[in-house]
């Protein structure tokens, strides 16, 4: 006798809520309705177990099925079932759920979800669903329930023979068509349903025959019912540990190493994350830990679920403690969640710690791709940062590693400056930077290598956390000022005479739209390069976090031109040479000029001391044209100076040629101007 009814829901209609806000993906109903099967199926098994079922539980093995021409999908298991009873309560009363009734009596049993709103996930992609169901008690009958999306529901007791179990099937709704694609449905099963614990087969496994594919006997069985992380890893070869991997990633390089995490209180979590090689840019890299409960897949998108830094690691984490019905968003301010991404941030500082004390050299020779994660983790997190103050290393321009504290100690008292600061520097390229580190050496400096993409962040961060302590780049500035002691050297060159050769120096600068350059002129050893090309540290190291931040004062940085220093050396001799020839070939003229803008200044300097003490308002019409003529007459008088220094010095090829010499050494010498330079020093030998 079939009877009608409404479903019990606490809205006139629940399902338009659950169409729209019950999951971000629609796909993911075949995850629910699998889900459920395994959980029927896993409870007649601890049925069986406990001796409350008595009969064979012969092939357990769930099968999904599609119809393309009749446009549904169904899903077939061979668990407990249900009496009309039981549809009445579990269907029809949306409130309740039958895997916490069940838990509450079986206690300690892995009984997957909730099958209420889960079942109900159906209706997401279906204009209709059946379900046939029977249950595994003696004298039960088959139970056909049906319903269209509305409250309203059919619900027949029938004779029919049948094992015990359920059938749901769902007649897909047009516009969710694709749903009873082959491929599309084995592809989602792929991803949610992967590692469920009971076999699910997908129609038949296929071979080769007279020139076609052909279905055999045999089912396609599309899931690993124990996955790795499930097994004591006690009994897990490493091999094993490398083959999950490469299963899990099969277009990967071999992992660094893995952390098998494995605990029961005060919450459950198991699973396995890997420390991968990253070879490019990190952000491509992040997602790719999956999230699972009870083996049935969550999401792959867990910023915000675990620690920021371990979105770069790969691997699997499993909970039941972890709710799976719920949007990422929810998952996201759940308490379990929050204690277990602490408890993975715990267990990875450990693994760090013990591959540390018990297998430094490995660990160092590892050092160059774990260096990501662990700079990650120091700058986004501060309890991670607490614990790898003793695991992290620098490694210098030799290949030798220290902790912070042990180079610390190494380099202090020969990098200490005048304030008392600790310097430390550092390369961002060991080759590139070659005649920087070797002059810095030549002081009985060490030197860093600062080559990964986080360096910049880093650096502040230490800085920040650190007082006393600075980093600074080699090629910041000359090396005598790179770490400033208390004596400092003199120049050979007065003001006068830089001021001379300034623009004789701008009249061979490169010309670049994207980099701005400025002469200056330092007191550097006469051994020293006589020219050096320096970069300001601070303007740099805002550029190389804008590259990897982005946004906000990031986007201001990254938009502007690289800034270099042209660093003359005033006591080098090729120098003082160029100055004694500039001033021969200018002559005479070159002192009368000079006498007229000293003068010239004299006149000014002693108008403005006339001036000093009066507001800008209160000065006469008469002085301010007064300061006005004074300083037309200076700037006409430099001007006129400074254009002939600058035809000499654009006339000049050993200018260009030290000036060439610092930016081949800073690899900046490209293309032509290359060309350029290679034809100019072959004249000059040959001279």
């Amino acid at each position: 006798m079939a009877t009608t009814g409404k479903i019990g829901v606490t809205t006139e209609n629940i399902f338009p809520v659950i169409k729209k806000f019950l999951y971000s993906d629609h796909e993911i109903f075949l995850r629910e309705l699998v889900a459920n099967a395994v959980d029927a199926t896993q409870k007649l098994r601890t049925l069986s177990s406990i001796g409350e079922f008595k009969g064979e539980l012969g092939d357990l093995t769930i099968h999904v099925s599609v119809d393309e021409a009749a446009r549904t999908l169904t899903v077939s298991d061979s668990g407990i079932g249900m009496t009309a009873e039981e549809v009445d309560k579990y269907i029809n009363q949306i409130a309740f759920s039958g895997a916490e009734e069940f838990m509450a009596k079986y206690q300690n049993q892995a009984i997957i979800g909730h099958f209420g709103l889960g079942f109900y996930s159906a209706f997401m992609v279906s204009d209709k669903v059946e379900i046939r169901t029977r249950s595994y008690r003696e004298g039960s009958k088959t139970v056909v329930w049906s319903c269209e999306g509305t409250p309203e529901y059919t619900m027949t007791e029938t004779d029919e023979e049948r094992r015990h179990g359920t059938d749901i099937i769902l007649h897909i709704s047009e516009d969710c068509k694709e749903y009873t694609e082959k491929a599309q449905i084995e592809g989602l099963l792929r991803k949610y349903c992967h590692f469920l614990p009971v076999e699910i087969a997908f129609g038949k496994k296929q071979e080769w025959k007279d020139g076609k594919y052909v279905d055999t006997d045999q089912d396609n069985i599309i899931n690993d019912t124990k996955p790795l992380w499930t097994v004591k890893p006690s009994e897990i070869t490493e091999e094993q540990y490398k083959e999950f991997y490469r299963e899990m990633y099969p277009m990967s390089e071999d992992p660094l190493f893995y952390i098998h995490l494995n605990i029961d209180y005060p919450f459950n979590l198991t699973g396995i994350l890997y420390f991968p090689k990253i070879r490019n840019n990190f952000e491509i890299q992040k997602n790719k830990i999956q999230l699972y409960c009870n083996q049935v897949f969550v999401t792959d998108s867990v910023e915000g679920i675990v620690p920021e830094f371990l979105t770069l690691l790969h691997g699997v984490i499993d909970s039941p403690d972890i709710p799976l019905n719920v949007s990422r968003s929810y998952l996201q301010s759940d308490s379990n969640v929050k204690k277990i991404s602490g408890y993975i941030t715990r267990k990875v500082a450990d693994r760090l710690q013990e591959l540390f004390n018990t297998m430094r050299p490995e660990y160092e020779s590892k050092w160059d791709d774990l260096k990501i994660f662990i700079q990650y983790g120091i700058i986004t997190d501060e309890k991670f940062a607490d614990r790898a103050s003793d695991f992290m290393l620098w490694k210098n321009t030799d290949g030798k590693y220290f902790t912070p504290k042990e180079y610390a100690d190494l380099v202090r008292e020969n990098q200490t400056d005048k304030d008392d600061t600790l310097v430390f520097l550092y390369a961002d390229d060991a080759v590139d930077k070659m005649s920087f580190i070797e002059s810095a050496k030549a002081k009985g400096y060490d030197v860093l290598l600062m080559d990964g993409q986080l360096d910049s962040h880093y650096i502040n961060w230490y800085e920040n956390k650190n007082e006393k302590c600075s980093f600074v780049r080699v090629d910041s500035d000359v090396v005598d000022k790179l770490i400033r002691k208390s004596d400092s050297q003199t120049m050979s060159l007065t003001v006068a005479q830089q001021d001379i050769m300034r623009p004789v120096f701008e009249s061979q600068m490169p010309v670049d739209e994207k980099i701005n350059y400025t002469v200056a002129f330092e007191a550097m050893d006469a051994n020293d390069a006589p020219v050096v090309i320096t970069q300001n540290e601070y303007m740099r190291r805002m550029k190389e976090m804008a590259a990897v931040s982005g946004g906000g004062m990031s986007q201001f940085y990254s938009q502007m031109p690289d800034s270099f220093t042209i660093a003359v050396n005033g006591n080098h001799p090729i120098v003082l040479d160029l100055l004694d020839k500039v001033e021969k070939e200018y002559g005479d003229k070159l002192r009368t000029m000079t006498k007229k803008i000293d003068a010239a200044t004299a006149e000014q300097n002693r108008f403005v001391e006339l001036i000093k003490d009066k507001k800008e308002a209160d000065l006469t019409d008469e002085e301010k044209s007064m300061r006005s003529e004074l300083n037309e007459k200076l700037s006409s008088l430099l001007e006129e100076r400074n254009t002939r220094l600058r035809e000499i010095g654009s006339a000049n090829s050993r200018v260009r040629q030290i000036i060439d010499l610092a930016l081949l050494s800073n690899g900046m010498l490209k293309g032509k101007n290359l060309t350029s330079f290679i034809r100019r020093s072959i004249e000059l030998i040959e001279r």
